[in-house]
């Protein structure tokens, strides 16, 4: 059950989870769970709860390469195949067989071509070289990192469950205290009772007492005349 919030987005609940019987009882989950549907079939809102959220920005890391990709998908186009033309060494044409210019530009192609695979040899060279060293070193980051990491998770983890212990106990020292009020008020108002009881039991015998006096003091008077 919960109470009147005070401050936007507080509520007071009048719970004792952690002292609070029957919840495991028959038929109790089964009446809270009719409640909610019942409660969530009539409730209609009648406030956008997340208007104090700015409008969010999808489009914010979006590259111009994601862009096209996601109209190409948008239009359900396929997706375009790996072009190969860079790695091509393609001949001069017929009609520029005898073109020395043609040739040449064959000639400077191949070199680039064979240029660039003579880099891509040097960088797997140098890789084979420094690239273990740098992974492990990478990976010692990353193992720093994680083990940091854990620590923050167990910390939280150990706030949390004091949290948790420091409501139980909370709790149950509440409730003890409640029961005990509950134990006096109840007798109390059995004390009251038992104290109205005899008071209206004396009243009953003052009535009878006065009216056995007074019919006394008629017979006396009667014996007088």
């Amino acid at each position: 059950m919960a109470g009147t919030a005070s401050v936007a987005g507080e509520v007071f609940v009048d719970a004792l989870p952690y002292f609070d019987q029957g919840y495991d009882a028959a038929g109790v989950r089964e009446a809270a769970a009719a409640l909610v549907e019942e409660e969530t079939r009539r409730y209609r809102p009648t406030k956008n709860y997340l208007s104090y959220l700015q409008t969010p920005d999808f489009s914010t890391f979006e590259t111009e390469i994601m862009r096209n990709e996601f109209d190409r998908l948008a239009a359900r186009q396929p997706m375009d195949l790996l072009s190969m033309k860079r790695y091509e060494l393609p001949a001069p044409s017929s009609g520029q067989k005898n073109d020395i210019t043609a040739w040449q530009e064959c000639v400077n192609n191949s070199m680039a071509q064979l240029e660039h695979q003579a880099v891509r040899i040097e960088n797997l060279e140098l890789m084979s070289q420094y690239g273990t060293n740098a992974w492990k070193v990478y990976n010692d980051n990353l193992a720093f990192m994680i083990e940091i990491a854990q620590k923050e998770l167990q910390k939280f983890r150990k706030q949390i469950q004091d949290l948790n212990w420091q409501r139980k106990n909370d709790q149950l020292a509440g409730g003890a205290k409640l029961r005990e009020l509950e134990s006096n008020w109840v007798s109390l108002v059995s004390k009251n009772f038992e104290i109205e009881r005899a008071i209206i039991q004396l009243e009953n015998e003052v009535t009878q007492l006065r009216q056995q006096q007074g019919d006394e003091n008629k017979e006396n008077i009667r014996q007088d005349f």
